[in-house]
């Protein structure tokens, strides 16, 4: 079966417009794209300046399209009150009719400072177990019933959130990691999707994914999903088991003909 394909979008200088990242949705579905998703960051290194909340623009693509799927790629939600990420995710899956990817990882400091600049939690150890405790709030807040949860960073005590969201048993959620670290992989196996990251072959992707499929228990549907740059021979990681290609974009030479350009010549897959 031949893998989705979609755009991989950093919200930054000419993307840092929610309005034009929108219209691009629109013609991404149109050209015959499958998804389009966003980097989630509240700043990047220079020269980057201008940033856009993923969040509102990802309302703008849900308004703007109508088959596309949508999400942040990848999110580091420890930043967020898993509460408040309850409501905003079952809205906006309601808003798309069901279309809504959360994509979730512990994100890094390294890459911009941004949780030591905001006074987030910078130790990788203490974020994990943030991001689990997270995930299972999440988890039991879109089942519809009452949530009672009392854990180390989060208490909800008695507390029920509807609607629900659209998709059952809640929103698909893939998590990011890198291959040959533990608990990434066994806690994407426990997810709905496992994105391998900063791999160099498909090789190295299909190792990832007999790793993380050793791990699962459950049957049901799974994705595994890779990067690829703008033009690639995505074969390799189709016969590798990659059910989802998202086409990267470098933020150091990011320009609005190129995306257009990627985004018109269509998917490596039909």
């Amino acid at each position: 079966m031949n893998p989705r394909c979609a755009l991989w979008l950093p919200l930054f200088d000419v993307l840092a417009d929610p309005g034009l990242v929108a219209r691009l949705a629109a013609e991404a579905e149109e050209a015959g794209w499958d998804g389009l998703f966003v980097w989630d960051h509240v700043r990047w290194r220079e020269p980057v300046t201008h940033v856009a909340d993923p969040w509102i623009t990802l309302t703008a693509i849900a308004c703007a399209t109508s088959t596309l799927r949508f999400g942040p790629m990848v999110s580091a939600i420890t930043r967020r009150r898993p509460v408040k990420l309850a409501r905003e995710t079952a809205s906006l899956d309601l808003l798309g009719g069901g279309r809504l990817v959360l994509g979730v990882g512990l994100g890094s400091d390294r890459f911009a400072g941004e949780f030591s600049r905001t006074g987030e939690e910078c130790d990788d150890r203490v974020r994990g177990r943030m991001l689990d405790e997270s995930l299972a709030v999440l988890r039991a807040a879109w089942s519809g019933e009452v949530v009672r949860h009392r854990g180390e960073h989060y208490t909800v005590d008695g507390v029920s959130f509807l609607p629900r969201p659209v998709q059952r048993p809640g929103v698909p959620v893939w998590a990011a990691g890198f291959p040959g670290n533990a608990r990434p992989m066994r806690r994407a196996a426990g997810l709905d999707g496992f994105f391998p990251v900063n791999l160099s072959s498909a090789a190295e992707f299909a190792d990832a994914v007999g790793q993380v499929e050793a791990l699962r228990t459950s049957s049901g549907p799974f994705d595994y999903v890779c990067e690829v740059e703008p033009g690639a021979d995505v074969s390799s990681y189709a016969a590798a088991g990659a059910t989802w290609c998202l086409t990267a974009f470098d933020p150091a030479s990011l320009s609005l003909d190129h995306v257009r350009g990627v985004l018109r010549d269509g998917p490596a897959v039909r």
